[in-house]
């Protein structure tokens, strides 16, 4: 077995590292750029006296970078190959190589930099998820609208499944869609409902809103997406919820008697919840990868300053009491990072396999490595914020201050133990594979009776 990157992801880290310093690096030290880098960001990139907002100077220069990626050839990697993407075979593997790389770097890393500001998903190697949804469930029309106005920043969309009153427990949502006539004479839907933690509505061109169609509340079918224009009458932010990391993008939005016509409708009637998992797992393979990178960061930062921190005469990485708790971080996050790429890998296998059947590979990918992406994501996400803990510690006062990176990392990587799938709903799936209630496919397995799972799911 081979445990070293293949030597063309090698390659193209080696050439993004060129791209970053030529042309992202001088462009965050231009003029007073590092204001929202340094001690000063969290204050530059918040409008205080506008709901906690996002500034536009901010803004603008994310799109900069972005701009210069795109030309450069790196953004668009990960897109369809018909709209500018690779079109590799290895494609999961070379994300999760390219954002452990980007987060661990030790000039760039920890997810706060121009060329990977990770508060808002911000990389020089983008990640659209709206795209992927558009690419395997949008119309012909949709395709040609939507994609190609997303890749120029023309057509942004919230995604608008969590509400006030349901988060986990999506399929009991309370946003409904009855069909209607227009008064145009066209078939129709009114939409009524909330949705909450709509990131990115204060800059939206469209929300992605799914609603319930019929059914019953708990059922996965019957609920359908829509895709709604933000101007639309009876479209209204509620609030902007201020979090643990500031600006704020993260909006509640009130849908009342909103009329969308059928052609709204993305993807299948009364199954629009297949649309969220087409992306779900590469989502949180990449975000796992981010996170194990930013705790990488964060133990070798560490101990660069114990080693040259001077306290009682001697180096403070002298002291076992520094050194025992970097171990056992840096131990976990090597053998989660060979756990990451061995399961990417293993994505692109499945992948592969299931596109030559013929077949939906997210569904594949679901069934085979569904707890092995869990167990990657939920333990990389706690090993981030557990690193950034040590490291404010190890660096004491500094440490604790803004003059340093790590109470920022601990912040914003702090909301991927419940985003994308809390931990406890990702533990809870490891625990099904695990303990044989749900199953792999492979021969031999044995599936556990429902009354077990119940009996497990009330421990639980």
């Amino acid at each position: 077995m081979n445990f070293e990157l293949p030597p063309d992801v090698q390659a193209h880290l080696k050439r993004l590292d060129t791209f970053i310093n030529e042309k992202i690096i001088p462009l965050q030290h231009k003029d007073d750029n590092n204001r929202f880098f340094d001690h000063r960001r969290e204050a530059s990139r918040t409008q205080w006296d506008n709901q906690g907002l996002p500034t536009h100077d901010w803004e603008v220069l994310l799109s900069q970078a972005r701009k210069l990626a795109d030309e450069a050839g790196f953004w668009r990697f990960s897109f369809p190959t018909e709209f500018g993407g690779a079109g590799s075979t290895e494609q999961n593997l070379y994300m999760c190589a390219i954002r452990y790389h980007l987060a661990s770097h030790p000039v760039y890393g920890g997810g706060v930099s121009l060329a990977n500001d990770l508060q808002n998903e911000h990389s020089v190697v983008g990640n659209n998820p709206i795209v992927i949804m558009l690419q395997h469930y949008g119309t012909p029309e949709q395709q040609k609208t939507f994609i190609p106005a997303s890749i120029k920043g023309e057509f942004r969309s919230t995604f608008g499944l969590t509400e006030i009153h349901h988060g986990s427990d999506a399929t009991h949502m309370d946003t409904t869609a009855k069909a209607i006539t227009l008064p145009n004479g066209e078939p129709g839907y009114e939409i009524d409902g909330n949705k909450k933690w709509q990131t990115g509505m204060h800059s939206a061109t469209h929300c992605l809103v799914f609603a319930r169609t019929s059914g019953k509340a708990g059922s996965p079918r019957g609920i359908t997406a829509f895709i709604v224009p933000r101007e639309t009458p009876g479209v209204e932010v509620a609030s902007y919820q201020w979090t643990l990391n500031m600006p704020t993008d993260h909006a509640t939005v009130l849908f009342k008697s909103v009329k969308v016509p059928a052609s709204a409708i993305l993807g299948p009637l009364d199954n629009g919840l297949a649309i969220a998992q087409t992306f779900t797992h590469e989502n949180r393979i990449r975000q796992a990868s981010s996170s194990c990178g930013a705790a990488r960061y964060c133990i070798d930062r560490s101990v660069e300053y114990a080693n040259s921190r001077k306290v009682f005469g001697k180096a403070l990485s002298s002291n076992q009491a520094i050194q025992w708790p970097l171990v056992e971080l840096a131990t976990q996050q090597e053998m989660l990072r060979l756990l990451i790429l061995r399961t990417a890998v293993e994505m692109d296998q499945v992948t592969a396999k299931a596109k030559a059947a013929g077949k939906a590979p997210w569904v594949a990918i679901e069934q085979q490595l569904g707890h092995k992406i869990g167990m990657c994501n939920y333990y990389a996400n706690r090993l981030c914020t557990e690193a950034a803990d040590r490291a404010i510690q190890v660096h004491g006062g500094v440490g604790y201050s803004r003059h340093y990176p790590f109470e920022h990392i601990w912040r914003h990587f702090r909301r991927y133990r419940i985003t994308e799938g809390s931990e406890e709903v990702q533990i809870r799936k490891v625990a099904a594979y695990l303990f044989g209630y749900k199953t792999t496919g492979e021969a031999g397995e044995k599936k556990g009776t429902e009354e077990e799972l119940k009996k497990s799911e009330a421990k639980l």
